[in-house]
């Protein structure tokens, strides 16, 4: 089992260890350093902010950016706070389970691509959504490496992305999309909470489902309201 998560855009403001050096999957190194070496001349610009997507409170941003080659790094699993963080607490996971999410959790960005939680990165900001000079779209950018590298991992993929990162590699049919719905609706602050809290208690189970239907049972076992469409696994929140 792949367990696919976004990055958030909280993240801790400082490392505490080295500089950037080796990431997991060293066949994307080289789409890395074009998209830094093309963040870091966006992040020079005037119009930086609008590049970037970034409100003018939010400047201090670039100053991370520009700083990334030399920044302290810290494990991606502390790195990335915020909702969805918060819920998955890789921090308090079980000895096991954290064994588990070192192999199965995979996460998503815009200037790495995708990462493992032991991975040693620099606080950075930069979105998959951004059109990233001269490189595009930064979804479009990342598919075509992305995609050679993960379709040789095995294993049900359980989809815990936004629409922004799902863009980046799209692993067919054995993979499904948690979507989060309360009476009815698609629900968008309570999604990351119980996407975070799913991912938390597949990796505590010990599970490995195999097929969609298996991680339906599952779920439902585990307490959650789910329903089944093809590629998608919808799970209701119950008051």
């Amino acid at each position: 089992m792949l367990i696919l998560l976004p990055p958030s855009e909280g993240k801790a403001s400082v490392g505490d260890g080295p500089s950037l050096g080796e990431l997991s999957f060293p066949k994307l190194d080289r789409p890395r350093k074009r998209v830094l070496s093309a963040l870091l001349k966006a992040s020079k610009r005037r119009d930086a902010l609008d590049v970037l997507g970034l409100s003018p409170g939010q400047r201090g941003e670039l100053d991370k950016n520009l700083a990334l080659r030399e920044a302290p790094t810290l494990p991606a699993a502390e790195l990335y706070t915020g909702v969805l963080y918060d819920n998955l607490g890789l921090a308090t996971l079980s000895p096991e389970a954290r064994a588990r999410a070192e192999e199965q959790v995979l996460i998503f960005s815009g200037l790495w691509g995708v990462v493992r939680i032991t991975d040693r990165i620099p606080p950075y900001r930069l979105s998959m959504g951004v059109t990233l000079p001269p490189l595009g779209g930064l979804a479009a950018f990342w598919r075509p490496s992305v995609t050679a590298e993960l379709d040789r991992l095995p294993g049900l993929v359980v989809d815990m992305r936004s629409a922004t990162y799902a863009g980046a590699w799209k692993p067919g049919a054995r993979s499904v999309a948690v979507r989060v719905f309360n009476q009815g609706k698609v629900v968008s602050h309570m999604a990351k909470a119980t996407r975070g809290e799913i991912a938390r208690v597949l990796l505590e189970s010990g599970q490995d489902p195999s097929s969609p239907d298996e991680l339906a049972k599952i779920l439902q076992t585990l307490g959650y309201a789910v329903r089944q469409a093809p590629g998608k696994l919808d799970v209701e929140l119950v008051p």
